[in-house]
């Protein structure tokens, strides 16, 4: 695992830019590692989320027919390091029948170390939710929870088309969300601080010399040639010379 002070470090910065850094450093494919579907970001004001994955299928359709999942799926939330962020596999999909998140998970969770959820189902208790600080991705907003409940947990799901595995690191944010693999993980914010300054450093720079004054002064010139043409040509034909004068 990480130090914290890097993962605090790697949160600053979205997750393109760390995308951007991972792609230099991996041997895996550049196509593989985040969602293949569309996310919402439902707390887009709350900046990026880092933390390690637990796994957890609902099933909202069906009742539970373990009495004591609830008991045992805390516990087993608990007992893992932070920070932890739930991906959860909602078995329902494409169907939305209820949500596992609302007031009461978002509190309790985030008092077991988790800083937020991804899950290919919905949520409710929106302002809630974001009152106990707590992020979440998900597909849609939900009324009820229906029969909301963990079924299985610590087993590799799939949400929004990827396959995460437990204590998988990742990366999320109103884009999306990356998969960091252990392999790439103690170069990763190096790679992505590097490429962020060498864009600056280069292309963008390039592409916003502000300093170029004799090219915007020709720019200008030209401007005003059009701009004298586009009225007369409006005078032309209606009498009128039109916004641009």
């Amino acid at each position: 695992m990480l130090p914290l002070s890097e993962l605090l470090k790697l949160k600053r910065w979205n997750t393109p830019t760390i995308y951007n850094g991972w792609e230099q450093i991996t041997k895996k494919p550049r196509t593989s590692g985040f969602n293949l579907e569309e996310t919402r970001d439902f707390m887009p004001e709350f900046g990026p989320m880092i933390g390690y994955a637990v796994t957890v299928t609902i099933k909202p359709s069906t009742p539970s027919s373990n009495p004591i999942a609830w008991a045992e799926y805390r516990k087993y939330v608990a007992s893992i390091p932070g920070p932890k962020i739930i991906v959860m596999q909602d078995l329902d999909k494409p169907n939305v029948i209820g949500s596992f998140w609302g007031e009461v998970s978002a509190n309790t969770h985030r008092t077991l170390g988790c800083v937020g959820v991804i899950v290919d189902g919905a949520i409710r208790d929106l302002d809630e939710m974001k009152n106990a600080g707590f992020k979440a991705l998900a597909r849609r907003l939900c009324v009820g929870h229906a029969y909301a409940a963990p079924i299985s947990w610590g087993e590799p799901v799939e949400v929004f088309g990827t396959i995460v595995n437990p204590g998988d690191l990742i990366h999320a944010d109103k884009h999306g969300f990356l998969i960091i693999p252990e392999e790439d993980q103690s170069e990763i914010l190096k790679a992505s601080l590097f490429m962020d300054n060498n864009e600056c450093d280069t292309v963008i720079s390039a592409a916003l010399e502000f300093d170029r004054v004799d090219e915007q002064t020709k720019i200008a010139e030209k401007m005003n040639e059009a701009a004298v043409a586009f009225g007369k040509a409006a005078v032309d034909a209606s009498g009128k010379e039109g916004e641009w004068k």
